[in-house]
């Protein structure tokens, strides 16, 4: 089993490996356009007939991600699509929505209670700033026996991050556990390498104040 260093490292490579992204014409022509760093090359993929619904240009991705990770009776993490799924939300008997994307509005302000604290979607976001604010709207869900959804856009990285954190913070697991905890319930969680590292700044800091 690797070591959190090991796949923090790992993972950082593979974020530099090539990217792709296809591209489908109104004629139906395919383009793959691969890049790493500002390199950027163009192929052609065999032709096929476009879409009528298909719009010009690039052609959308429109599955819904509406897997719901439950950590805890009280605490549930996703993507944007399950917090503006109303069925979802129901099913789940969610009544709180923690929102931590970014430029994503809350669907049903006047259903459920809602708490936005956006993290900014880039390698060098902050985390830990919005970590106390993040953790009290989760608590008062708690107090106030209802079930917080906590949601960042992909419900990859920065969801999974504050999840973490509150895992820490108030549950007092360590960072390895936190993650496994996290990971089981949404195995599509990856928080990037970035706020791992702050994350582990806070394990280190939560240890020094705890007495021995």
């Amino acid at each position: 089993m690797q070591s959190l260093a090991e796949e923090i490292q790992s993972f950082s490579r593979a974020r530099l490996r090539r990217r792709c992204t296809r591209v489908t014409s109104l004629s139906g022509r395919r383009v793959v356009e691969t890049w790493k760093g500002p390199a950027v090359t163009a192929a052609e993929e065999e032709e096929e007939p476009a879409s009528p619904e298909t719009t010009p240009g690039y052609v959308p991705d429109t599955s819904w991600d509406l897997q719901v990770g439950v950590l805890k009776p009280h605490l549930l993490l996703g993507s944007q699509d399950a917090a503006h799924d109303f069925a979802t939300l129901r099913k789940h008997q969610v009544s709180h929505i923690l929102n931590v994307a970014s430029g994503v509005e809350n669907a049903f302000p006047d259903l459920f209670v809602y708490k936005t604290q956006s993290i900014p979607e880039r390698p060098d976001a902050l985390l830990l700033p919005h970590l106390d604010e993040c953790c009290r709207f989760i608590q008062q869900a708690r107090r106030e026996k209802g079930v917080v959804l906590v949601h960042s856009n992909a419900g990859v990285s920065r969801g999974p991050a504050v999840v973490v954190g509150y895992l820490m913070r108030h549950e007092r697991h360590s960072l390895e556990a936190a993650l496994a905890c996290v990971r089981a319930a949404r195995p599509a969680a990856r928080p990037d390498p970035a706020l791992l590292l702050q994350l582990r700044q806070l394990g280190d800091s939560d240890a020094a104040r705890s007495p021995e």
